[in-house]
């Protein structure tokens, strides 16, 4: 059986689907050339990340695809409800990317109480001439340590951004769908580790007591943060989103960095990818990045072989 990696996988994904028995192909296809090239090719499986769109259309066409791989947690180019209906079964990784995902919102963190987005906007072009200046503009950071970070959305990957959160010694308070108590296990040298009960609250409580906040949700018809939400929150708040564009409203955003309330934010999910409005892009209290939340190359090499070894349990070993 053949399956297709039209936007890549890595040498260990490709070699455990070989073990199992199967063919793949790892050639990128043009979107409207898929269908055929399924067709034409006898495929059962496409492997998909970001790029590449499934559609009904090509469900209808296409009667030898039996699953639908997605690295990631995201299914925004799948309609899975359909696909599921007409026999193809469809998966995910949503917890391989996670450490990376925790990882860049701290990057955004450390830039916004820093100013090393501004700052690094500025000293190319000014530094040699205004330097003192330039020193004293970006000479009123913050410390995290000490300060309270709010987690909207406490999946995987909201318990690594309070696993890295509490390794800094920050507070940490979560907000889920779910109340629940989740142990935050962190691990050190020599087997050592310490186990943290973070309880969920209440997202107003959230809200209100927090002095960064980062979202980690799935995609939402309304926006989780908006006018509302801004004014309940923290004179001088961080607000994070490296979930999905659209959970927090960009215009109130830009009011609240204008008006003060907000102090920064961290944008790698925008309300109208692939081309964020320009006001975002432009703001000098934003720290940007080009949805690249689960983009390192371990959690490619995770999420691919994560990814490898669902489809062959659902391929071979079941026999869908």
């Amino acid at each position: 059986m053949k399956i297709l990696a039209s936007d890549g996988i890595s040498p260990n994904g490709i070699e455990i689907l070989e073990n199992a028995g199967f063919e793949v192909v790892v050639t990128k296809i043009a979107q409207e050339q898929l269908q055929d090239f399924i067709n034409n090719n006898e495929i059962v499986a496409v492997l998909l990340a970001g790029t590449t769109v499934i559609g009904k259309e090509l469900i209808d066409s296409c009667p030898s695809l039996k699953l639908i791989g997605r690295g990631g947690s995201s299914l925004g180019n799948i309609p899975v409800k359909y696909a599921e209906k007409n026999g193809i079964k469809v998966i995910n990784t949503p917890e391989a990317p996670a450490a990376a995902v925790a990882e860049l919102v701290f990057a955004h963190l450390f830039s916004g109480v820093r100013f090393l987005h501004d700052s690094n906007r500025n000293m190319p072009l000014e530094g040699e001439l205004r330097f003192k200046d330039l020193r004293k503009t970006y000479a009123g950071g913050r410390e995290l340590r000490g300060k309270t970070l709010g987690i909207i959305g406490f999946g995987k990957t909201g318990r690594e951004v309070a696993k890295t959160a509490l390794g800094l010694g920050m507070k940490v308070i979560a907000s889920d769908k779910n109340v629940r108590e989740e142990k935050i296990v962190l691990d050190f040298f020599n087997h050592q580790s310490i186990s943290i009960p973070v309880t969920t609250e209440p997202l107003h409580q959230l809200i209100k007591l927090s002095d960064f906040i980062s979202l980690h949700v799935p995609a939402q018809k309304e926006t989780i943060i908006g006018e509302i939400e801004i004014n309940a929150m923290k004179d001088g708040v961080g607000i994070i989103n490296t979930s999905r564009g659209g959970a927090v409203d960009e215009k109130a955003l830009l009011e609240g960095l204008e008006n003060g309330k907000i102090s920064f934010a961290g944008l790698d999910a925008f309300e109208n990818e692939p081309a964020p409005h320009i006001k975002v892009l432009m703001h000098e209290k934003i720290s940007l990045s080009p949805r690249i939340a689960a983009a390192t190359v371990e959690a490619r090499e995770r999420i691919s072989t994560e990814l490898a070894e669902k489809v062959v349990a659902a391929l071979r070993d079941k026999k869908i």
